[in-house]
């Protein structure tokens, strides 16, 4: 869940505030680090590109080869190919030499405490290093070996793998409807079942939910029979339509492993996944055994600051994990060996390599999802990835397929911003550089075709992973994903920045789809009847992707009106008892008495009321974003109570505006008096509009 325990790279539309209010980052790590997508599960969306109109050439979309040392880097495009063209050997010497000169930095400007980082190749354990501190004030060192890290939505591998074991022995099917495995019934939908492909896939179409989802309260954890059956959220898409990253459903397979093997998942997974693999230095347990209570990294804001509490996942099979990073490589060797590590076999080879290339495409040609896994291709080579994030700690591990070599990183603190993600992503792209060099997509289109596709895409979109029944809807106004174009025509999306904290500039290589100009990642979209349906990035593409939002709803323009209705009703409430002080003061009596006297008050009651309820709402937001522990049942009383406040506030306050107005046109008011109520009318219409768009009034307590 990228606070919302994964949440790779930078923080996503709907939860870049509500991820920053949860926090909740078991899921896969930084945007800037998100991938992929699912093959088979979405029909109609396996062919995400339209064909370039007839007037229009063909683009050129062959591979560009590294430049030659010396020669201009530039292509017709404008694009830079990857410079990097020699290999070096991945040998422990050239990883410390290489790592040492790029960690230390990063960890010491970045203000984050300590890491650790493993490299595995051929079988073997190649690299273990930490870095910093587990513990800042004791000054206790990274022990690679001991020191365990919370993996955060890496920890869903281990769940992923759990179902396979399952499926392998035919106690579970992925395509079987999951009800069948369940005590409890999700509710149904006329247009199919879930299935635990599609919950392997991110496709079984619940809405984000980051309720009671991070806790540094051990009493606040609940059985996960108990989570599964009261956190349902609510299924806004088709199952196996479009990918939305869910934590819920990870729990939900953790429990459906629970009930098919008669044992706790907990005990599940120390017996056939933790022995196995010799993990003496990792739990999904919460609280944590005793024994290894001493060997947990502290995590950190800031490592200048004091460090924060144990984070204890409640969907615990989403997110849970503590390990080392010596006991991750030994998960990262079993998986390149299909399932065997040193003798001990987790899964049979055919089970293995069909987590491993079972894609599901969602928009073509970016990263897809796997089963479980998501592609993180670069530089030509097959790469398949988890990332993890809690509120404090950064994780993520890929796996190179073709070349059997596994890399974990994983980082105790959020550093200065962002700085972990930063690294992380650093770390990666430049691994790759270093030890597998390969060449850039690339490719042209002409100036017109680029401009016209470039104009089609600008606007606003909605986040297939957000909550969408409940009040953090409000979260799409206050920070909306944007699509813009910048004045050489390149596109740039407000979620994705670089690591210079600029915004990424995409270029067009082929039609509907770009390349960031700095590196091989790119953003595609499907386009039908000349209309972008669908976009998304490689980073992001394989668990979620991005719809345009309609125009009934869309930030394009309730943003501004917000900002008008706010501000009428925010001067009207300030300039009522300036106004009433001022006459006071000269003994100027208001020149309107009886029906008239009586409309003026009500509007100007109506405006505090109005104001002061709109921001609350915005307050509530402000204060979940700083103190995550707030999403609990606690907050439900509070929620109940400014719906209930919200349905007397919008509802009156309009009522009460419209029939000032009318008051005010029936009488002898001064012309800027009636125009001002007027103003006042449409400016508690819009906000009565937005509460009902935005849930303000939904009475729903889960979120």
């Amino acid at each position: 869940m990228k606070s919302p325990l994964h949440t790779p790279g930078l923080p996503t539309a709907s939860y870049r505030v509500a991820s920053l209010i949860a926090c909740c980052c078991l899921s896969m790590s930084c945007l800037a680090d998100f991938d992929n997508a699912h093959p088979s599960g979405a029909p109609g969306l396996a062919n995400s590109t339209a064909p370039p109109e007839p007037d229009v050439p063909p683009a050129d979309t062959s591979i560009v080869a590294p430049p030659v040392s010396g020669t201009s880097t530039e292509t017709a495009s404008g694009l830079i190919p990857n410079p990097c063209t020699t290999a070096h050997d991945l040998d422990r010497a050239d990883l410390e030499a290489w790592l040492d000169g790029l960690i230390p930095h990063g960890i010491e400007t970045g203000d984050i405490a300590g890491g650790v980082i493993t490299v595995v190749k051929d079988g073997e354990l190649v690299f273990a290093k930490g870095y910093g501190y587990s513990d800042v004030a004791s000054h206790i060192p990274v022990d690679p070996e001991r020191t365990l890290f919370r993996p955060g939505s890496v920890s869903k591998l281990f769940t992923w793998t759990a179902v396979m074991q399952m499926v392998e022995q035919g106690k579970l099917d992925l395509d079987h409807n999951v009800n069948d495995y369940l005590d409890f019934h999700i509710p149904d939908r006329p247009d199919g079942p879930i299935t635990l492909r599609n919950i392997m896939t991110h496709t079984p179409g619940f809405e984000e939910q980051i309720k009671s989802l991070i806790t540094d309260d051990p009493k606040a954890l609940t059985p996960l029979a108990d989570y599964a059956r009261k956190s349902t959220p609510t299924r806004i898409y088709k199952a196996g339509s479009t990918p939305a990253y869910s934590n819920y459903a990870t729990a939900l397979a953790g429990y459906l492993v629970q009930r098919v093997s008669g044992q706790s998942f907990e005990d599940y997974i120390d017996q056939n996944l933790f022995k196995p693999l010799g993990m003496t230095h990792a739990s999904f347990r919460e609280p944590l055994p005793t024994a290894l209570m001493p060997d947990t990294s502290k995590g950190y804001r800031l490592a200048s600051e004091p460090p924060k509490p144990y984070e204890f996942i409640v969907p615990a099979p989403a997110g849970s994990l503590a390990a080392s990073g010596v006991d991750m490589a030994k998960f990262m060797i079993a998986h390149l060996q299909n399932g065997e590590y040193h003798g001990q076999r987790i899964l049979q080879v055919r089970t293995a390599e069909q987590m491993h290339t079972s894609p599901t495409t969602m928009l073509a040609p970016l990263n897809r999802m796997m089963l479980g896994f998501y592609e993180q291709n670069y530089n030509g080579h097959r790469v398949i990835s988890h990332g993890g994030d809690t509120v404090w700690m950064h994780s993520y591990l890929h796996l190179f397929l073709d070349d059997h070599v596994g890399l974990f990183m994983s980082l105790n603190s959020q550093g200065r911003e962002g700085a972990a993600g930063q690294l992380r992503q650093a770390v990666f792209e430049k691994f790759v550089d270093r030890y597998f060099p390969g060449p850039w997509p690339n490719g042209t289109v002409s100036k017109e075709v680029e401009a016209n596709h470039a104009r089609m895409m600008a606007g606003y979109y909605e986040d297939s992973r957000r909550p969408d029944r409940s009040f953090m809807k409000l979260t799409e106004i206050v920070d909306p994903a944007k699509v813009t174009v910048g004045p050489d025509g390149s596109l740039m999306m407000s979620l994705m920045t670089g690591r210079n904290g600029l915004p990424v500039h995409y270029r067009e290589i082929a039609p509907f789809v770009w390349r960031d100009i700095n590196s091989g990642w790119r953003l595609a979209a499907r386009v039908v009847d000349g209309r972008v349906i669908r976009m998304s990035m490689d980073v992001l593409s394989p668990f979620m992707v991005f719809d345009p939002m309609p125009g009934w709803r869309s930030t394009a323009w309730l943003k501004p009106a917000l900002g008008v209705a706010l501000g009428a009703c925010l001067l009207t409430s300030l300039l009522w008892p300036v106004a009433a002080i001022s006459r006071r003061r000269h003994g100027v009596r208001l020149p309107i008495d009886g029906v008239a006297l009586r409309g003026h008050t009500a509007s100007r009651i109506s405006a505090v009321a109005l104001s002061v309820m709109s921001v609350g709402w915005f307050s509530l937001l402000l204060v979940l974003s700083k103190n995550s522990g707030f999403l609990s049942p606690a907050l439900d009383p509070v929620l109940i109570l400014m719906y209930t406040l919200s349905v007397i506030v919008y509802f009156g306050g309009a009522a009460a505006m419209l029939w000032s107005t009318w008051v005010a046109w029936g009488t002898a008011r001064p012309v800027t008096a009636r125009f001002w109520t007027v103003v006042l009318a449409l400016s508690s219409l819009v906000l009565l509009y937005i509460a009902l768009v935005y849930n303000l009034m939904s009475f729903v307590t889960k979120y």
